[in-house]
This record gives C-alpha cells, structure tokens and sequence, in this order.
C-alpha cells in the first residue's frame, strides 16, 4: 500500500512540476500587462511634444503651465481573467506538488513503523492493524484520491485562461486551439459518465 502511494505520489510530482513550469513561463508574460508600461507614458508625452511643436497656431502663452499627465492606467479585463485564471492553476498545482511530498513522508513512516525488523509477527500484525485502522479513521485515501482531481481543476482553469488569452490576441489562433481543447473535453466527459452505464468500463476520472 506505501508503495502504491509512492508511485502515485512520483508520477505527480513529475507532472506538476513540467505543468507549473509551463504555466509559469506564460504568467510570467501576461502579469506585465497588468502594471503600466513605461514606454507607454513616454510615448504620450513624445506625442505631446510633437503636437506641440508641429502646430505653428499654437504660441508660448497658451501652453498649459500645469504639467500634462498620462490618463490613469487601467488594465484590460481579459487581462485581470487571464492572470486570475493561471495564478489560481498555477497555486493549485504547487499545492499538488506539495500534497504529493507530503505523501511520500507519511508513506515512508509508515514504512517504517509497521516494518521494524525487531518486532515479532504478532507485534507487527498488531501495529499493521493498528494504522491500518487510522488510515481508514482519517479518510487518508480520501486525500491521495482528491490531489488527480486538484489537478485537473488546476488543467482547466489553464484552458480557459488560455482561450480568454487566444481570443483577444489572435483569432485564428485561437480557432485552431478551441477545436482541440473541445475534443479534450469531450472526451474527459465521456470518460466521466462511461463507469455510470458500463460497469466494466477500465477508465475512470476523479
């Protein structure tokens, strides 16, 4: 049983670590869009400048003696949603990450504490017992069975950010990528429902 939750507990560790990775490296590009740009303000006061030494009409006078000011920066909404989206995925995958090291400790105490060697067959089998029954007191399956479905809300909410993101940059883009991610879909609510009407059926999802 310690094994099997090592094996799960690895497999996890991998894929939330190359998801995280992937995640971050987009968030890191679309967080720049939520402070000012400085290139932005020093364009509007460039154009300021040119509009004032372009116009021939305009005389020493009449400049403003207030200094002109940028409008106030505001981030666009998709922005605000894609940033949103992916730092909630990407926290809920470090989450996972954690969850599973967490997992391997409690694994190899218990590793440890049901197989010391001193102990007597019956002394051992008491102890198995004995955890076994804490195991199943404090729902500890329960944990290791919700870190899959974590990260599939943590894949989710990704998508979506990805296709808020897609649809305001490029559209075309962003129809290549949606007929994809509605075949995934599709085929992770089939995959849903098929253990209901065929009790058979191998595959399963949290």
């Amino acid at each position: 049983m310690a094994e099997r939750w090592q094996k799960d507990a690895d497999g996890i560790l991998i894929f939330t670590g190359l998801f995280s990775a992937a995640v971050a490296a987009l968030a890191a590009v679309t967080v720049m869009d939520l402070k000012p740009n400085s290139q932005d303000t020093s364009a509007f006061y460039l154009e300021k400048i040119y509009q004032l030494l372009a116009d021939p009409n305009i005389s020493r006078s009449s400049i403003p003696i207030t200094p002109l000011r940028p409008p106030p920066f505001s981030p666009p909404k998709y922005v605000i949603w894609v940033n949103s989206l992916w730092f909630l995925s990407l926290a809920i995958s470090l989450t996972c990450a954690m969850l599973a090291t967490l997992i391997h400790q409690w694994a190899r105490r218990y590793q440890r504490m049901t197989q010391r060697p001193r102990d007597s067959p019956h002394d051992a089998a008491r102890i198995r017992a004995f955890f076994a029954h804490g195991i199943e007191k404090f729902r500890f399956s329960w944990v290791v069975e919700a870190i899959p479905t974590l990260i599939h809300i943590s894949l989710f909410l990704f998508f979506v950010g990805l296709l808020v993101y897609l649809f305001n940059v490029n559209y075309t883009v962003f129809r290549a990528v949606i007929w994809w991610v509605a075949v995934t879909g599709a085929a992770y609510l089939l995959i849903t429902v098929m253990p209901i009407f065929w009790r058979d059926a191998p595959y399963y999802s949290p």
